[in-house]
């Protein structure tokens, strides 16, 4: 007998939603709002993609009937030829943008933060299409004046119809991405070669369009004019770089010689395409570095803060012991940097707002050491502050290749300004010549040094934050890990801007952002993660091999041979140093000397198991040098560490998060298998389109499936579940607009499916790097000062007064 009880449920089912919500919890009236609020605002998004792509269309036409009424001349056919290819491709992206908005929310790490790389890609495509709208409308109110410039608008018009298109490929890309991947997954995972092609297909694309008259389209106003400062720079001071060879002798002067590239965009587009294409990392190296000369670094030393301790300390490499957290009676030793090179000092850089307590004292200043023409900024003073309850230990970027604590010191003393604490920097060895685990090795002992010594760098040490960008964003968080690994205090936060954690060359939607970013170029990315992963980056084209000269091809020819020394796995190779040539060098080396051999090395006498991958659970402890292999009796046995870094191979690492993820990829149809996704590669795009292909040749692009690069202690991301349950709280500052992207927004929904506490807060409309950039302008001053606020948060300081 149905009764009134068993109806209830029913009708209640079929109530409107609105009255179930007014009826529900404070928490359910808030997640039906934010639920809705984010429908309305794709809604919204995508009208106004069709709004702007109908109107952009209308001004298309009238445009074409306008011009090709104009007679037979020369610039009356092409502008009419423009307009023809803005409206046929304008509405051929509007639905491939619908379809990527439709899904980006699934992509997102809460409804508080509406970000990933399909967001970033559609709206940068509008960022386009706003532009030629704004320029169609011009054209056609001004079209009859006798002041109208036909070749200025001309050529902006080619140019921003070459970017159009080369925007459309890219989302036609997102969207193969989108059919291949697992269901809630923005990196791609699968089969190596599927990688392989698809990245080889991707960077044949044409990218000076980007880099000419478009340059910083994407990005706020006020920084267009300094990317396109260093555009003229790079391509100048590639120039010289090219003329001496090997770099030797290049100098700033060569950044203020490129006047033709300043009023030719074309050619500047042309020349920064070459560069990125040809030069290899040591170029790189230097144009970075270029910030750190005599003369750039005291002018920006004249307008940063000014600060009475900033001192350059050396810390030998001598062995000290750190208290385990578990038991602070037990101590475990801490070595010196050991792999590559062999025991070395650490360089960091102390810098303090105020002098305070043992900043002063002998023991700190036999450390200290001098860094050339510039004296040590001390300043003492008769009364000294008291110690500083926290400390901040930084950890600088530069794609792991470049760059000093010096490049980043005017950010760092506004924040010691700001934040009242004593900040170490840590100068880390840089690859090609110091590759991982060198970097994390020198970094780890420097935060242990700190740690034990933080009442000599003006700290009781009671808060301690890891904060870096970039690249010392990955070796924040490897740090911790290592240091969790160790059974050492873990720091007590990390703030972590635009960090990188997943280094692995594979695919992305925020990856495919490469193709325009002026800072980050796709082939540029890959020769770090090449040099940090210890080889050296292969060329395959004719030209740059004339360009390189004598000496260019030695030093090359020297970098091949060292790549194969470090990973090759190669009866060769041993059939080669029979011959005798290098059996000199390779017996300089003492064989008493303590020195590890780098990871890569001791992959080549490691035991393959029958997939050819076992070989890298063996290498995460021994070869990280986790104990010190000269003296193995006085370190404790890590035996905790070694079942939390063996428990998964990277190959098995699930990226979902949570069990709803977990559910959603279990009921997801099976991949498609190898024949399928590489048919689908070469038909990414639809019939009669064709993207316009790079005009420098057929790109070679490194691709790493040696072990080293999925170890998680330099890809993060790829890190099993035990490891990143150790990490403290996690606060991330990422760009919408950065390549690198991905990698935080996918760090952040793997840490806060395990529970753990993170952040992701992303910044709109600017670049990578944007630290570097805080004084330009003041959208860059705001996203600093939101770092400046996450380590604020992790410290447990209390806000500054308004």
């Amino acid at each position: 007998m149905e009764s009134a009880w068993e109806t209830r449920p029913q009708v209640a089912s079929e109530a409107p939603a609105s009255k179930r919500v007014r009826e529900g919890s404070k928490s359910e009236r808030r997640r039906w709002w934010r639920k809705a609020r984010a429908k309305a605002s794709r809604l919204l998004q995508r009208m106004d993609l069709r709004t702007m792509t109908q109107s952009l269309v209308t001004l298309a036409e009238d445009n074409m009937a306008f011009f090709s009424s104009q007679g037979p001349g020369e610039m009356a056919r092409r502008l009419t030829g423009v307009f023809v290819g803005i409206r046929e491709q304008a509405l051929g992206l509007e639905p491939a943008l619908g379809r990527l908005l439709s899904v980006a929310h699934l992509f997102d790490l809460d409804t508080e933060t509406p970000a990933n790389g399909y967001r970033s890609l559609v709206h940068t495509a509008r960022c386009c299409l706003a532009h030629l709208l704004h320029k169609s409308r011009y054209v056609a109110s001004n079209r009859r004046s006798i002041f109208f410039r036909t070749s200025h608008n001309l050529a902006e018009l080619e140019a921003y119809l070459a970017a159009l298109t080369q925007l459309r490929a890219l989302a036609y890309y997102a969207q193969h991405l989108l059919t291949t991947n697992q269901p809630g997954r923005l990196f791609f995972e699968g089969d190596e070669r599927v990688i392989a092609d698809f990245l080889q297909e991707y960077v044949t694309l044409h990218k000076g369009c980007f880099y000419g008259r478009c340059l910083g389209f994407q990005f706020t106003p006020a920084i267009r004019p300094f990317l396109q400062t260093i555009s003229i720079g790079l391509v100048s001071f590639g120039e010289h770089y090219k003329r001496n060879e090997t770099g030797i002798g290049v100098t700033a002067s060569s950044l203020f010689t490129g006047g033709r590239f300043a009023i030719d965009p074309e050619l500047r587009g042309a020349e920064f395409e070459r560069i990125i294409q040809n030069l290899d990392v040591h170029f790189w190296k230097a144009f970075w570095n270029i910030t750190e000369i005599q003369v750039l670094s005291s002018l920006a030393n004249m307008a940063s803060t000014t600060v009475r301790v900033s001192r350059l300390l050396s810390l030998p490499p001598v062995a000290f012991e750190m208290p385990l957290t578990s038991d602070p009676e037990l101590t475990v030793t801490i070595s010196p940097p050991l792999a590559h090179t062999g025991p070395g000092p650490v360089l960091v850089r102390l810098i303090s707002y105020d002098l305070r307590e043992g900043q002063n004292s002998k023991e700190l200043s036999s450390f200290v050491t001098s860094e050339g023409p510039r004296s040590l900024e001390l300043r003492l003073r008769p009364q000294q502050a008291p110690r500083s309850r926290a400390l901040v230990v930084h950890i600088h970027g530069g794609g792991f290749v470049a760059q000093t604590s010096k490049s980043h010191e005017p950010y760092l003393k506004s924040w010691a300004q700001e934040l009242g604490v004593p900040i170490l920097s840590i100068d880390y060895s840089l690859a090609p010549e110091a590759p991982f685990p060198r970097a994390l090795e020198e970094c780890f002992y420097a935060y242990c040094w700190a740690v034990k010594h933080c009442a000599l760098l003006g700290s009781t040490g009671e808060r301690i934050c890891l904060a870096g960008d970039s690249a010392g964003g990955n070796l924040c968080f490897t740090v911790s890990l290592r240091a969790a690994a160790y059974g050492v205090r873990v720091p007590d936060g990390i703030m972590a801007a635009y960090p990188a954690t997943m280094l692995q060359s594979t695919a992305s939607p925020s990856r495919l952002l490469s193709l325009m970013d002026p800072l980050l170029p796709l082939s540029v990315l890959s020769k770090c993660v090449s040099a940090y992963a210890g080889a050296e980056t292969e060329d395959h084209s004719d030209s740059d091999q004339k360009a390189l000269g004598v000496m260019g091809l030695v030093q090359r020819d020297t970098a091949l041979l060292l790549r194969d020394l470090r990973l090759g796995a190669s009866s060769w190779l041993n059939s080669f140093l029979e011959l005798g040539g290098q059996k000199s060098h390779l017996k300089s080396v003492p064989k008493t000397e303590p020195m590890r051999r780098s990871v890569s090395e001791a992959a080549l006498t490691q035991p393959e198991g029958p997939l050819g991958t076992n070989s890298l659970k063996s290498l995460k402890l021994h070869d990280l040098g986790l104990r010190n292999s000269s003296d193995t009796t006085d370190t404790p046995e890590l035996s905790l560490s070694a079942e939390i870094l063996s428990s998964s191979a990277p190959s098995t690492v699930n990226f979902l998060l949570g069990s709803e993820d977990e559910s959603e990829v279990s009921e997801a149809p099976e991949e498609l298998n190898s024949k399928d996704r590489l048919r689908g590669v070469g038909s990414a795009f639809p019939e009669g389109f064709h993207p316009r292909r790079c005009s420098q040749g057929a790109m070679w692009m490194p691709l790493y499936s040696a072990p080293i690069v999925k170890n998680p202690f330099m890809s993060p991301l790829l890190a099993p579940d035990s490891m990143l349950q150790t990490l403290p709280p996690v606060h991330i500052v990422a760009c919408a607009l950065d390549p690198m992207l991905d990698d935080s927004v996918m760090f952040a929904r793997r840490l806060r499916g395990l529970g753990q506490p993170v952040t992701l807060r992303v910044v709109e409309d600017l670049p990578h790097g944007f630290l570097s950039l805080a004084a330009l302008c003041r959208e860059t001053r705001q996203a600093a000062a939101l770092c400046v606020e996450r380590i604020r948060l992790i410290l447990n300081l209390p806000s500054p007064p308004v």
